[in-house]
């Protein structure tokens, strides 16, 4: 399958130009050697918490910055030549978008649609599922909502039906039901054979939508998986209610921290679940709960030094600090 996105090797330091001289201070290296590969046709997750590097990525992916070291290419165009190709091919929403408050919804984007030399083939179809009205649109953007401003947003950046997609927090400030909207739009690209590149806090999101996920820490990768190769080797947490003596766990695969009080047994699960349904075969159960693994396990997972570092710090130990 072809590749929509692709690095090889790809840094970018702050603070320094050229290559990284050995003891330099003052040097901020925001991405470190990532490889990474994203298949035309996929919705692929990029996660990381603030500081990471993502935005450091989606920058030097439309060419906006040139890496210190390694590659990139989107859509078979070299990024550091070929920025301004690349720019009109894709689809982007950054995060925190701003627009100009002088025009009307209308006007603007039409102008940023001339930007990519591009008809807006999607917009009517986009501004009916986002409920942006032809009223709406006539209306001066220093007027618009949080919400509204967002689903500007998203229609801008589809409106021109990119080959691929770039989208930074896509849902912040959209209400539930424009979010499912906008879930129900990916799905539609996908389906197309579009690709679409998600960076988002909302991890239930990627869970939801992205059919792989990058994780990155301190500007490096930890993990790239599907979303359910991720999940599958996640522990999920089980609680059973009894009404009769509990069954024997000890030894069984996959189950570990195995807790038993009072007609209530909880443990952890891990892997295939046959070993444990056939322990518990026969036990006089009321209730049995095994929890689903969820994306946010596995990325608190990578981040656990990050965690503990944080919990030992003087102020949290001393009760300050927020």
């Amino acid at each position: 399958m072809t590749a929509a996105i692709a690095t090889e090797g790809l840094t970018k330091r702050y603070g320094h130009r050229g290559p990284h001289p050995p003891g330099a201070g003052g040097v901020i290296e925001a991405l470190t050697d990532l490889s990474i590969e994203v298949r035309e046709g996929e919705v692929f997750g990029f996660l990381g918490p603030n500081g990471s590097g993502k935005t450091t990525m989606i920058r030097l992916l439309l060419g906006y910055l040139h890496p210190s070291a390694g590659r990139a290419r989107v859509l078979g165009l070299d990024t550091e030549h070929d920025g301004l190709a690349i720019r009109s091919r894709v689809g982007y929403l950054p995060g925190g978008i701003a627009l100009y408050d002088t025009m009307n919804g209308l006007d603007l984007l039409d102008y940023l649609c001339r930007l990519y030399r591009r008809p807006p083939a999607r917009r009517a179809a986009l501004a009916d599922r986002l409920e942006m009205s032809a009223a709406t649109l006539r209306r001066p953007v220093r007027d618009y909502s949080r919400g509204m401003r967002q689903k500007m947003g998203v229609i801008q950046a589809l409106q021109h039906d990119p080959e691929l997609a770039i989208l930074d927090e896509p849902t912040e400030g959209l209400d539930p039901l424009m979010q499912r909207a906008f879930y129900d739009i990916l799905a539609e690209l996908k389906h197309e054979g579009r690709t679409i590149f998600l960076s988002s806090h909302i991890l239930s999101e990627v869970e939801r939508v992205c059919d792989r996920v990058a994780i990155i820490r301190h500007g490096r990768l930890v993990a790239l998986q599907e979303i359910g190769e991720l999940l599958d080797s996640r522990k999920r947490h089980v609680e059973m209610r009894l009404t009769g003596p509990a069954p024997s766990l000890a030894g069984v695969p996959g189950v570990s921290g195995i807790h038993v009080t009072d007609g209530l047994v909880t443990c952890q699960l891990e892997g295939d679940v046959r070993p444990f349904l056939a322990a518990i075969d026969g036990a006089a159960i009321r209730d049995l709960t095994i929890e689903p693994a969820h994306l946010e396990e596995a990325f608190l997972e990578y981040y656990a030094e990050d965690l503990d570092l944080a919990d030992a710090s003087p102020g949290r130990a001393a009760g300050g600090g927020a």
